[in-house]
């Protein structure tokens, strides 16, 4: 048997486990790429849906009943894509941080901790964002270095802090082309998991 004829067979025994899902259909997609004749069994369909994970964030779904098939739902920007229907708390980047820096001040500490403590969820997803004065790379960097800073304030208090994201500037609310939106763009949410 030459090493096409290996590769062609190992193809069409993969090809027909996955087409037919048995010993049955293996034969039968082996045979039919060495004859050159090949069949389609018809079979459950893909149910497409879209499943929320406990933090909001949306994933493709897809499941036959024997195999299925899951990827983050993205934007064309990569960011995955999270209803904010379960935000319960949002900070103004500006009153707990100086420009440019992600120490946050005493009194900005303690109101952030009083926050966690009061706060009846079982666990918390911290995002931060920024405006789009600075380059892409630098808002990332800071708007995580931000939202890392609250979650270790939470973490102080005891609460469950399960995952800390920066967006940088991708995630507006509101126009960068002025400073009233800007302000609004410089924020960390907390996402509550109940």
């Amino acid at each position: 048997m030459s090493a096409f004829a290996l590769s062609s067979s190992a193809a069409a025994q993969q090809y027909g486990t996955q087409q037919y899902g048995n010993t049955q259909g293996v034969a039968t997609a082996i045979q039919g790429a060495a004859t050159g004749n090949t069949r389609t069994v018809l079979g459950e369909r893909y149910i497409p849906n879209i499943w929320v994970d406990p933090d909001g964030c949306e994933h493709w779904v897809m499941d036959d009943g024997v195999k299925g098939y899951m990827t983050p739902h993205v934007s064309r920007q990569g960011i995955p894509v999270c209803r904010r229907g379960n935000v319960c708390g949002v900070m103004n980047s500006d009153q707990f941080f100086s420009t440019n820096s992600h120490s946050i001040s005493r009194s900005g500490r303690d109101s952030v901790a009083n926050f966690f403590r009061s706060a009846s969820a079982s666990a918390f997803v911290i995002a931060g964002h920024t405006d789009s004065r600075a380059s892409d790379d630098y808002n990332m960097r800071l708007s995580y270095n931000r939202a890392a800073t609250i979650a270790s304030i939470a973490s102080s208090v005891g609460a469950r802090v399960v995952d800390v994201r920066g967006y940088g500037e991708r995630m507006p609310i509101a126009s960068n082309n002025n400073s009233v939106g800007m302000s609004k763009n410089r924020r960390v949410e907390i996402i509550c998991i109940r």
